[in-house]
């Protein structure tokens, strides 16, 4: 079975936001402020994807790994922002964000000044939640 590439490392985060336009680099500052008083985890590079808390998955095939359970990439197009358990059940928030794109976990915004900053920890939030919730029913 392949090795998941997507792995904690030792990667100073501060180095690799500061290697970032500076208006990007304030976004992220904002973003990892959110996620880590969500979290209460302090952020770790996952390649580059900005990761908060930890939880191991097994799949009915045997495939396992570790994965970060909320998190962020700065992309060159956009800020990619990671909702493991997707939006479904947030239609109502995600009316109210403001301007963005999504795919089936992933949240993309332009800047955090196109969204309802409020909103989006709102999101970020259910969604931490829902992967304890979900992580937590797992391993009882």
């Amino acid at each position: 079975m392949a090795e998941n590439k997507t792995k904690p490392g030792k990667e100073s985060v501060e180095e690799f936001i500061e290697t970032l336009e500076t208006t990007v680099q304030q976004d992220c500052k904002t973003l990892i402020k959110i996620m880590k008083k969500i979290s209460g985890k302090n952020p770790v590079m996952w390649g580059n994807i900005v990761g908060f808390g930890q939880f191991h998955y097994k799949y009915a095939s045997g495939r396992e790994g570790e994965y970060f359970l909320t998190g962020f990439s700065p992309r060159k197009a956009n800020l990619t922002i990671y909702f493991l358990p997707g939006f479904e059940t947030h239609t109502e928030l995600m009316q109210k964000l403001g301007k963005y794109k999504t795919a089936k976990s992933c949240l993309y915004i332009k800047k955090l000044s196109d969204v309802d900053v409020k909103i989006l920890e709102q999101l970020i939030s259910d969604s931490y939640q829902c992967m304890i919730n979900h992580y937590l029913k797992m391993v009882s």
